[in-house]
């Protein structure tokens, strides 16, 4: 509610004609005697207050009249408006200023001063016209009865609004008061403004009391009708259940007709002997009990999801296997182990009908299409398709079902999804399955145990069910960003196939396939309107997205897409919008991403090392310093896990403990502390495969010696200098040619890791082998020069004279 104020300061004695800084408002206006609460975030109007608090002076405040325009000139405001002092005012961390402003009189622009660095305006005091004051003070009183009624009425005015309209001393302020808390349009609040004779202006306001006051008692007579409605309902409810009661005294009833109906249901579900049986003893319950009864809509909703489910109805598997990996080329690009997988079980079902369905787990980064694969197969084998998202699931009843003893008891996800499918074949994707967690109601990991495994799923028991349900038919397929979340025994039951992420090459394609038709389709576009050339496409590629995966890829293009659309709405003269690699700038801004491998060469102590996570393979650079000391100390940061932190303590050990064999000096650490610190502090890190990466960057540290340019390697290291292999082998190097590496390090024993690697990596990206640490860190680095050697036998000599000198 605005807040009156009775006393202005001395500035209401000033000039009646005077220049003022022009603040425009939206949706609000500023009545004289009221206190009202403002907030500006635009920065012209911030120096306008800034500049009228440190003057002392008044500002104009004038309604602007279209509220979309962000900035407003003299004739986008009303001429009538007011003048107002500032009382304080407030400056938040977001850029908004907040302040009061206490209206002083009401004030008309009568000559446009500047409008640079914001509008001042030359305005004119306004004096009122009270009129008769007879009739002023009938119209007062009836006008204070109307206030009361109106008060009684809406609920967004309270008693003190009446107090404080009591209090008012004179029309003019009370109908200002009135005009700036009434529920009116802003257009009649600026007519109320611009109104000096204070008669005319109550008289207006009057009218617009009384048909607030009548749009509110309307409201309250139809609140009072729906009560009245609601209440017949609940009286014709009562009359029915009674008519119910006098039929059943009768023994005229449609039960029967219900219980037909099941009958009828059971017979054509083709349930076997033993869930017949037991559906035929729950409809023999039913026929017994009332149907007013809690425990007659149990029972009936129970028999409904036996009659329902699929037991014996099937969809026929298309084992055409040409037409098969037709579909699947159409919807995914490459991707050949997931496809080959598919039509060997195709080929298997051809030549032995009652084989049971695979069970596989799709693991890789975002984005690489493991959810959309779901579906392809499913076009493909001509099955019912229904994923079910896992991630963030711990309640066990999800997968297993409620059992019938609870209210709203269902069955879980698994028999929900094979009744959407109406077949006990389909395709069920359980999605995100290394998300899943666990709490008190139960782990959702170990009910899976029994749904994955082929051994046991033909028979697999859902609570509400407590009936066997043939789950062999139906094929699996499982996604996940990263295996070791997923419980070893459930990996166990599933035949992992990973999806590493797509080469710049694979990209290129997948765009010119899918993706740019997609957003062409999405955004009403045609091919005779928007071509993308293969450079553009390279240049979103390479400097607008780094991931494994093709979201980021996508909604790049699509942005490309919108504004080129937008060209096309706006009437371009361009027939066909071309696009090539020096357009993606004028489009996306500037490049986002460049090639980190090469922007720290020659720098002592940063090497580049590989690391594997849930989006992909990345780029890690370990950073290592020495700086005087006497402990001897050895510093981590980074946000290393505790197997990333041993590795470092066993490459330091390695290097202290072979000093003369790669000619490091042995006092290195007499007087020196060391710090490696391994970048994005904010996210964890941990894994043995940076072993070799520490390793490499202390012997670079102590020798002086940068490693060579574009080289980064992986791999885990012993105390005896042994290289042990590692993991994400085709992730790591993926990301190693989308940083431009020319040279990766890799283990001895990933070399047989490397065979179906794409052909582009094999050629952009030299793998060399290495079983013992010496002969790896003597490649790495660079070879000493002689400046190199003088310049590390000045640092011994000052060393031993600082030394002396010390004694």
């Amino acid at each position: 509610m605005t807040i009156p104020v009775s006393t202005v300061t001395d500035q209401e004695q000033d000039t009646k004609v005077e220049t003022l800084p022009v603040l425009p408002l939206k949706g609000t206006i500023v009545y004289p005697y009221l206190v009202v609460p403002l907030m500006i975030q635009d920065a012209e109007q911030t120096k306008l207050v800034d500049d009228a608090l440190m003057r002392g002076s008044r500002i104009g405040l004038f309604l602007q009249k279209d509220t979309s325009i962000e900035k407003p000139g003299f004739d986008d405001l009303h001429e009538v408006g007011c003048s107002g002092n500032i009382l304080k005012m407030l400056r938040f961390p977001d850029g908004t200023v907040r302040f009061l402003i206490q209206g002083l009189a009401r004030v008309k622009m009568t000559e446009h001063v500047s409008e640079s660095p914001f509008l001042q305006a030359e305005v004119e005091e306004l004096d009122e016209v009270e009129g008769d004051t007879t009739k002023l003070e009938a119209l007062r009183r009836n006008f204070m009865e109307r206030i009361k009624k109106l008060v009684e009425l809406a609920p967004y005015l309270t008693e003190e609004f009446h107090v404080s309209a009591i209090n008012q001393d004179t029309s003019s302020k009370l109908a200002d008061f009135v005009a700036s808390n009434l529920n009116i349009e802003i257009n009649d609040k600026q007519q109320v403004l611009e109104e000096l004779n204070v008669y005319r202006r109550m008289n207006s306001l009057y009218q617009a009391l009384n048909k607030e006051i009548e749009v509110l008692e309307l409201s309250q007579k139809i609140q009072a009708q729906a009560a009245s409605e609601l209440g017949k309902s609940q009286r014709d409810y009562i009359l029915r259940e009674q008519l119910k009661a006098i039929k059943r005294e009768l023994g005229d009833t449609d039960e029967s007709s219900e219980l037909e109906e099941f009958e009828r249901r059971i017979a054509e579900a083709q349930m076997p002997e033993q869930h017949e049986k037991a559906a035929r003893k729950e409809l023999d319950r039913l026929s017994h009990m009332s149907p007013s009864s809690a425990e007659y809509t149990v029972s009936r909703t129970y028999l409904d999801w036996l009659v329902s489910l699929p037991w014996a109805r099937s969809t026929e598997d298309i084992l055409d296997i040409r037409r098969a990996k037709r579909v699947l080329d159409e919807d995914h690009y490459d991707l050949e182990k997931v496809k080959d997988r598919i039509l060997e079980y195709l080929s298997v079902r051809k030549l032995k009908e009652d084989i049971k369905g695979p069970i596989v787990c799709f693991v890789g980064p975002p984005g690489v299409g493991k959810t959309s694969l779901g579906r392809s197969i499913a076009r493909a084998v001509g099955r019912n398709f229904y994923r079910v998202s896992l991630g963030g699931m711990r309640d066990e009843a999800e997968i297993r079902g409620h059992r019938r003893t609870y209210i709203g008891a269902m069955p879980g996800r698994i028999i929900q999804s094979i009744r959407r499918c109406d077949s006990n074949n389909p395709v069920i994707m359980l999605d995100e399955v290394d998300k899943l967690g666990s709490d008190f109601r139960g782990d959702p990991s170990s009910a899976l145990l029994e749904v994955l495994d082929p051994e046991q799923n033909d028979s697999f028991s859902d609570h509400y069910l407590e009936l066997p349900f043939d789950l062999s038919r139906v094929m699996f397929i499982t996604t996940a960003n990263l295996l070791d979340p997923i419980p070893p025994v459930l990996r166990d039951r599933m035949e992992v196939i990973r999806l590493p992420g797509y080469t710049d090459i694979e990209k290129l394609q997948i765009a010119k396939r899918h993706l740019i038709p997609k957003q062409l389709d999405n955004h009403g576009l045609t091919e005779d309107k928007i071509v993308f050339e293969d450079s553009a496409v390279k240049a979103i590629i390479d400097g607008y997205t780094r991931e494994a995966g093709l979201r980021n890829l996508e909604r790049e293009i699509a942005s490309v897409t919108r504004k080129i659309a937008r060209k096309v709405a706006s009437g371009s003269r361009k027939k066909t919008h071309k696009l090539v690699d020096k357009d993606i700038p004028k489009l996306l801004g500037p490049v986002r991403f460049v090639r980190e491998a090469l922007s720290r060469v020659g720098k002592v102590g940063v090497v580049p090392g590989l690391a594997y996570t849930a989006v992909g393979g990345e780029l890690l650079f370990i950073e290592a310093t020495a700086m005087p000391g006497k402990d001897k100390k050895l510093t981590l940061t980074g946000h290393l896990g505790d197997v990333m932190k041993e590795s470092a303590f066993a490459a330091l050990s390695y290097l202290r403990s072979n000093t003369e064999d790669l000619q490091l000096d042995k006092d290195f650490m007499d007087e020196r502390e060391i710090h490696i610190h391994v970048p994005t502090g904010a996210t964890p890190k941990d894994g043995p495969s940076a072993g070799l990466t520490m390793a490499v960057a202390l012997a670079s540290l102590m020798t002086g010696r940068p490693i060579k340019p574009c080289v980064a390697m992986t791999g885990e290291i012993t105390l005896r200098g042994q290289i042990l292999p590692i993991g994400g082998l085709k992730e790591k190097l993926l990301a190693a040619y989308r940083a431009g590496v020319e040279v990766v390090m890799l283990p001895e024993q990933n070399r047989k890791d490397t065979g179906d690697l794409p052909q582009e990596i094999k050629k952009a990206v030299k793998l060399r082998y290495f079983s013992e640490m010496m002969p790896a860190i003597k490649f790495a680095l660079e070879k000493p020069s002689g400046g190199t050697k003088a310049k590390r036998r000045i640092t011994r000599k000052r060393k031993v004279s600082r030394s002396k000198a010390g004694k």
